[in-house]
């Protein structure tokens, strides 16, 4: 006998959507009104009885109930077929009844529909009432359906038992539950949706009933009454449209549940329906907004939340209504840009120097640097933490903060970063606003890197505050990784402690020259950080090697003074002519760098030391200031090593009339003039005579060439001082022989190494290392090597006072030619004319930091660099000024000669014919 059946005619045919199924023969119809919320009527089926499904019990002690036979296969069958159906019912409220019974269709075609009662009844899934009710012809229909089902043996009269559920309704251990899920999806029913963030759920095949929190977000709740209950007067907005959200989509519909974590007895977790994850539908739809406290626990996905978030704040959707984003009243370079790092600041924020030149200081949106603990006063309350104590070093004195200013320290000064602009904080307490950025270098985040070390904390904001990093929940996942790994602040032992020497204090400074002092004038060079730059030649070291802060003086130079703002009631300076340009040109350098520097002596007060400073890529300051027209030569540069460098590099700046030097004119010596000629006008010239060049020739050993044309020389005078040092050092390691990988390299440390060619010990520097091997360059040699780590040993300090016996040069008015076998021909003749022999040198000048000369035969007097290119192996360089014009012009006549000859490079013609514009 079919189920399918045309509707009685006798009740009108209504239309609606089956909301949930609340036994075998009960359901909840949601209608579908024109205009208003949708009215909700329980339908209970005629003539029929349902086995009765186990109730949750009202106490936790009560007795559970449990299901009668076949009710949860009653119940299922309906569920699994009309539960977010459209169904047509009919339904009347019979007299002296509290509820509405009547009869369900489902199809499209209202001649054609499937009474959903006759179809339970035939599989055997629900009793026909047959005694106490008025025989009708349905009725009948639905004796001769269940007789059909009890003679084909269906349902409860077949021999097929019946689910028997055994409901956890509460759960004892919540945590141990989650754990051992681990992360996995469950299947699931939803149950009831008490909000549009909060669910019950049976979780299959176990049937542990459990509420549900929705990882990630929140919706609007309803205010409750006395007795727990939502109060229908109190209208919480979009809270009944986000429940009706969830319900319409979820409710008694079969789902997959990733348990995250646990809330006391509650869960908390994502849903994953059909179509997605529902807590990212709330969000999109602005029904939701997220939360971080829940967010934490999610293993991924939250990009996705966050991302729908943005699209509902963007659209002005429902809860975002009325959003302004924190940034919207900034625009352009303000709000993003890319500029290079120049200054560290107590951890948390840095100075950037952006395209224009500009400094802008940049803090790093939503954490928090190391700071003091809060201390409790007398009165039991606890002051506010702060940065500074009496001795005025925050940043030594607070655990922590030195090595994260260190760690960014090293990862971003002059850097390019990408600055990202996510609010700015409002002034308060006497501080000015603050523009928080999301600042990357390389791709990655610098705060979320900071915080993954334990070397910062994440701010905690209120849920509704969206004054935040864009970045915020990778944030807190560093910042929960650090503490699990207990990193930096999250350490329970081995917190660092920073015993610093301030030697820049008076009472502390007299120590600089009696305890400090002499080793520093022993050492070839000495590591240091400059933490502040006063002037274009007074700076603030900090050297890790002995832990102390030090005044320290350029030696060899006066520079110009700077300027001075107000300070605590003197009165503004104004500087010296070009003094803050030497301040700005000194502090893009320095400031915050690894350098390194050699101690001459102290200043005449003792509260100073004066001295030599390297940059990283050995430069030596004085000379670059002098150089840039910046200073002037000391006289008390005469007795360096330094002086010939100091003193051409100021020839330079005069000739090309930089900046101090820009309204110089070189003093012309007066012929003295005859007694009767006193009344005559002295004669006038249209030009000066040209600047002389200086030769002062010094014999040296020439003992590495390098493919670029520079080379390595030793002053001969200096062959037996070398010698003997050499020889020390090698009785002293075969007396006292060094262990074997006791050395650890790092950059610019001197050490000493076994040459691979003769198993010797040399003084070195190492370039660079890693785990295994290091590239170093013997410094007396000029020559490089790479050698295992196990090579290596500690210097001793009896051979680190003396300075390197080799210095590099450049070859004067040289430049290679284009072609790369012909560098490889020019490299390999110069150095077969001058690698390890003896030859005159003449210093010419100094460029970017390497002496520039020229090499002449000590017997014939040739020079070594004009016959290369008289030969045809090198090209000669157009450098500008008239002091070396003679010298250059001589050089381009040999060159000619070279070409007209087609010798050497010039062999099958002109090769800077390429170059021209024809040639592209």
């Amino acid at each position: 006998m079919s189920a399918a059946s045309q509707a009685p005619a006798t009740l009108p045919l209504k239309k609606g959507i089956v909301k949930q199924v609340l036994s075998g023969d009960s359901v909840i119809i949601r209608g579908q009104p024109k205009n208003g919320p949708p009215a909700e009527k329980q339908i209970n089926f005629s003539n029929v009885i349902a086995p009765k499904l186990a109730r949750r019990p009202a106490n936790p002690t009560d007795e559970a109930s449990k299901d009668e036979p076949w009710a949860w296969e009653a119940r299922e069958f309906l569920r699994q077929m009309i539960v977010g159906e459209e169904v047509y019912f009919q339904c009347e409220r019979k007299p002296n009844a509290t509820r509405d019974y009547g009869v369900i269709f489902l199809g499209k075609d209202p001649n054609n529909l499937t009474n959903i009662t006759e179809l339970a009844v035939s599989e055997g899934l629900l009793q026909v009432r047959r005694e106490g009710v008025r025989s009708t012809p349905e009725l009948q229909r639905l004796i001769e359906l269940e007789d059909q089902a009890k003679a084909q043996g269906k349902g409860r009269y077949g021999s097929t038992s019946p689910v028997a559920r055994s409901i956890v309704w509460q759960i004892e251990n919540p945590r141990s539950f989650v754990d051992l899920q681990a992360g996995k999806p469950v299947r699931a029913i939803i149950e009831h949706v008490r909000d549009g963030s909060t669910v019950r759920a049976f979780l299959l095949p176990g049937f542990q009933y459990i509420t549900l929190m929705i990882s990630g977000i929140r919706c609007p709740g309803f205010r409750l009454d006395g007795d727990g209950k939502p109060d229908p007067s109190v209208v919480v907005p979009y809270a009944e449209e986000a429940r009706f959200f969830v319900e319409s989509r979820l409710l008694q519909r079969d789902v997959e549940i990733v348990l995250e974590s646990n809330n006391n007895l509650n869960f908390v977790g994502t849903i994953m329906f059909p179509k997605g994850n529902i807590a990212e539908a709330l969000l999109r739809e602005g029904f939701a907004k997220c939360v971080d406290w829940s967010m934490a626990f999610m293993k991924s996905g939250v990009d996705k939340l966050r991302a729908a978030e943005r699209q509902a704040k963007n659209n002005r959707s429902r809860l975002w209504k009325d959003y302004q984003p924190p940034t919207a009243q900034f625009s352009g370079k303000e709000k993003d840009f890319t500029g290079n790092v120049v200054e560290i600041h107590n951890g948390d924020a840095v100075s950037v120097k952006m395209p224009n030149g500009q400094i802008k200081k940049v803090f790093l949106s939503s954490i928090r640097p190391p700071r003091e603990p809060a201390k409790v006063t007398a009165d039991g309350e606890e002051s506010k933490p702060v940065l500074s104590n009496k001795s005025g070093r925050p940043l030594f004195d607070v655990a922590w903060l030195f090595e994260a200013r260190e760690f960014l320290r090293k990862k971003l000064i002059g850097k390019s970063v990408k600055c990202t602009l996510d609010y700015v904080s409002p002034a308060r307490d006497n501080f000015p606003e603050k523009f928080c950025y999301t600042v990357s270098v390389g791709g990655s985040n610098v705060a979320e890197a900071l915080v993954s070390k334990g070397l910062a904390t994440v701010i905690r904001y209120r849920q509704d505050d969206d004054q935040r990093s864009s970045k915020y929940d990778d944030l807190m996942a560093a910042e929960a990784q650090a503490t699990k790994q207990q990193k930096g602040l999250f350490a329970k032992k081995d917190v660092p402690v920073h015993r610093i020497n301030d030697l820049t204090t008076s009472p502390e400074s007299a120590r600089i020259k009696h305890q400090y002092l002499p080793s520093w004038q022993r050492a070839l060079r000495t590591e240091a950080i400059v933490e502040f730059v006063a002037s274009g030649s007074r700076f603030r070291l900090f050297i890790p090697k002995e832990s102390c802060l030090v005044t320290f003086l350029l030696a060899g130079i006066t520079c110009p003074r700077s300027s001075r703002p107000a300070i605590e009631g003197k009165d503004a300076t104004v500087g010296d002519p070009f003094g803050d340009e030497a301040y700005n040109f000194v502090k893009d350098r320095i400031l915050q760098r690894d350098i390194s520097v050699h101690c001459d002596t102290v200043d005449k007060a003792g509260n100073a030391v004066i001295g030599w400073l390297w940059l990283e890529n050995n430069v030596n300051l004085s000379v670059a200031l002098v150089e840039e027209g910046l200073a002037t030569v000391h006289f008390t540069a005469e007795k360096s090593e330094h002086y010939r460098a100091l003193k051409t590099a100021e020839d330079q700046a005069k000739a090309a009339k930089k900046k101090i030097w820009a309204n110089w004119v070189e003093p012309v010596a007066e012929e003295p003039k005859a007694q009767e000629a006193d009344d005559e006008v002295p004669e006038t010239f249209e030009e000066k005579a040209p600047p002389e060049r200086k030769m002062k020739l010094e014999k040296v050993v020439i003992t590495e060439v390098t493919p670029e044309l520079h080379f390595f020389a030793q002053s001969t005078d200096s062959g037996p001082k070398l010698e003997k040092l050499m020889s020390k050092l090698r009785q002293d390691f075969k007396a006292s022989p060094p262990v074997p990988g006791s050395f650890t390299p790092k950059r610019d440390d001197l050490c000493a190494a076994k040459f691979s060619e003769d198993e010797e010990w040399y003084r070195a520097k190492v370039i660079k290392s890693d785990k295994h091997q290091a590239t170093i360059k013997y410094i007396d040699y000029g020559n490089t090597e790479t050698v295992p780590i196990t090579r290596l040993a500690y210097l001793p300090p009896a051979f680190t006072s003396d300075s390197a016996f080799a210095q590099e040069y450049a070859l004067a008015w040289a430049i290679l030619p284009p072609d790369e076998e012909d560098k490889i021909e020019a490299y390999k003749t110069f150095a077969h004319d001058v690698l390890n022999k003896t030859v005159n040198l003449n210093v010419e000048f100094v460029n970017n930091g390497v002496s520039n000369a020229t090499l002449y035969d000590v017997t014939s007097k040739a020079d070594l660099g004009k016959g290369l290119v008289q030969d045809g192996f090198i090209i000669v360089e157009k450098r500008p000024g008239r002091k070396f014009a003679k010298y250059v012009n001589e050089y381009k006549e040999a060159e000619q000669q070279a070409r007209k000859s087609h010798i050497g490079i010039w062999k099958y013609g002109d090769i800077s014919e390429d170059n021209a514009v024809e040639f592209g």
